[in-house]
Order: structure tokens, then sequence, then C-alpha cells
């Protein structure tokens, strides 16, 4: 079960990061970020479900709490390209913590 899991969640944070790609860089659309919000449920609810097996590591609860807040950031960047204020500086926030994230789940970062 756990396995089905996290292929689940590692093919929504790629499926995520590609949907969000995707509405950023074309014009208005409703479907991608319907979508793209799809993705954000499973990803949350497979990793809330992770956790509950793994009976919450403070590693991974951090991964999570930082991963809500990239779908923050994420949300942001969206709202910002609509309104046609983008915010450059989001996007380093966006990349580093993209990184941080993934390397925490594959364990490259750890503590």
């Amino acid at each position: 079960m756990f396995n089905a899991l996290l292929h689940t969640h590692s093919g929504s944070w790629a499926i995520m990061v590609i949907l969000f790609l995707i509405t950023y860089f074309t014009k208005s659309q409703k479907i991608t970020p319907m979508l793209q919000r799809l993705f954000y449920l499973i990803m949350i609810v497979t990793g809330v479900w992770m956790l509950s097996i793994l009976h919450f590591p403070l590693t991974y609860v951090l991964k999570g709490v930082l991963a809500i807040v990239l779908i923050g950031v994420m949300e942001m960047l969206v709202a910002r390209k609509r309104k046609g204020s983008p915010m450059p500086a989001m996007w380093i926030v966006l990349i580093i913590l993209l990184a941080v994230i993934v390397m925490m789940g594959y364990g490259v970062i750890s503590f």
C-alpha cells in the first residue's frame, strides 16, 4: 500500500509542476488551473496518508508544511500573472522551495 501511495504522490508532484508551467505560460484557460488544483488535492491526501503510516516523522511533517507554502506561491504567481503584475522574486522562492522539497522527499536533506 505504501509503495502505491509513494508512486501516486511523486507522480502527482511531477504532473502538478508541469500543469503549473502550462497554466503560467499560456493564455487564460480554465481547465489547466482546475487540473492543477486537483493534483494539489491528490498530493496533499497521499502525503498525509503516508505521514499517518509513518507516524508523522518531523522531517516529513516539515516537508508537508513547505509543500503547502509552495502551493500558495504557485497560486500567487498565477494570480499575479493574470493581474499583469509578475513578481520575479516569487520565482526564486518557488525554485528554492521546490528544490528543498524534492531533496527532502528523496532523502538528500534529512535531520
